[in-house]
């Protein structure tokens, strides 16, 4: 409010001094007495500084995918292997999974939680399926017990966060976490369980020309997720819900089974992820999906949402997932050591982090001047 009150005043007393005489001219005078001089009006300089913070939010804005753009034009100069039709579409192969994932991550992150476990929820339900392959389930059945499984645990991270109420969903994600990943080497006793159907394979290893399947799985995933979220009434309760939670609950938003969806769908896309995995493996591997839990947030944060809620895109998202895999497809192209790939991709989200304090800071600079100039 002191922002607003101190440019609003210095626009008024700015207005005092340039206030026009009887004669119609200005106040203004030179110092030795000599005929008035044009005075610049305040508001002049205001609007000069409204433009160039309009100018600095939408380059911010834009950050992720200038971002991406620099660092394939920057990898491709390094490595003319980079742009090949074959190496791109292996790249976009290796990032269908960090992108699903990180869709679901959005939607929870969209309403200031979190899923630790989407990782070890991959694991599960690919084993799960490999166990209903072997036992002679047909591959729409396994598909489905794929998607069922996720879905479930994704039902109990919600329920137990929202009706057991937790403090944070940090707490019940990290427990089952554990127990899912525990479940996964139980079940198949700790060996990958060999063996899925042809669906599953073709979704994950078939392609059309250089762009795999699960490229357009990914997309098909990306449009939908994007339309619910834009155009549907539940899309706008998840951003009310993260926005300010009190207010949305007191707007009639029916905050806890939004936030109970939220977490299922997570889940149900960490499913979509299993299948994605088990037919580039052609096995239920119990050990898969290691440390994904934190490629999809990585991917989210780096392109824009915040962990304060009600901010991010699912666009935005995938370009977070596809830089992930082009910074580590590009390091493995040039013979960078392998060590230092978290390494580039932890000081990425950092950037990333500062970006959205940056944009924030900006954005309520933005505001106050609005009003100054209003």
């Amino acid at each position: 409010m002191s922002n607003v009150a101190s440019a609003g005043g210095e626009a008024v007393r700015g207005t005092a001094r340039v206030a026009p005489t009887a004669a119609g001219e200005a106040t203004g005078t030179a110092a030795g007495g000599g005929p008035p001089g044009p005075v610049e009006a305040p508001q002049d300089g205001l609007a000069g500084h409204y433009r160039l913070l309009r100018v600095a939010l939408g380059v911010i804005r834009l950050g992720p995918v200038l971002i991406l753009a620099g660092l394939i034009v920057g990898t491709s100069l390094a490595s003319p292997v980079f742009l090949t039709t074959g190496n791109v579409g292996n790249v976009l192969s290796q990032t269908a999974v960090i992108a699903v994932l990180a869709v679901g991550q959005l939607l929870v992150v969209l309403t200031r939680g979190i899923d630790l476990s989407v990782g070890s929820t991959l694991a599960l339900a690919s084993v799960v399926g490999a166990i209903a392959f072997e036992h002679g389930q047909p591959g729409p059945a396994v598909v489905v017990v794929m998607l069922a499984t996720g879905a479930a645990v994704g039902f109990v991270n919600g329920a137990v966060y929202v009706w057991g109420r937790l403090p944070h969903p940090f707490i019940i994600t990290l427990a089952t976490l554990s127990i899912a990943r525990g479940l996964a080497l139980r079940l198949s006793g700790g060996q990958p369980k060999r063996g899925m159907p042809g669906a599953v394979r073709s979704i994950g290893n078939d392609s059309i020309g250089w762009l795999p399947h699960s490229t357009f799985l990914v997309a098909a995933i990306a449009v939908l997720v994007a339309v619910v979220l834009s155009r549907l009434v539940w899309g706008r309760w998840i951003y009310a819900t993260g926005g300010n939670p009190e207010a949305a609950r007191r707007t009639g938003v029916p905050v806890r089974p939004v936030l109970v969806s939220v977490y299922v769908m997570c889940g149900l896309l960490a499913g979509v992820a299993a299948i994605v995995t088990s037919g580039r493996l052609n096995a239920g591997s119990p050990t898969a999906g290691e440390l994904a839990e934190l490629d999809s947030i990585a991917a989210v944060i780096i392109g824009g949402a915040s962990f304060l809620g009600g901010r991010g895109h699912v666009g935005n998202a995938l370009v977070g997932a596809v830089m992930i895999g082009v910074i580590r497809n590009g390091m493995n192209l040039l013979n960078v050591d392998a060590f230092l790939q978290p390494i580039v991709i932890g000081a990425v989200i950092v950037l990333a982090v500062e970006a959205d304090v940056l944009r924030t800071w900006l954005e309520n600079r933005f505001r106050v001047l609005q009003a100054a100039l209003a």
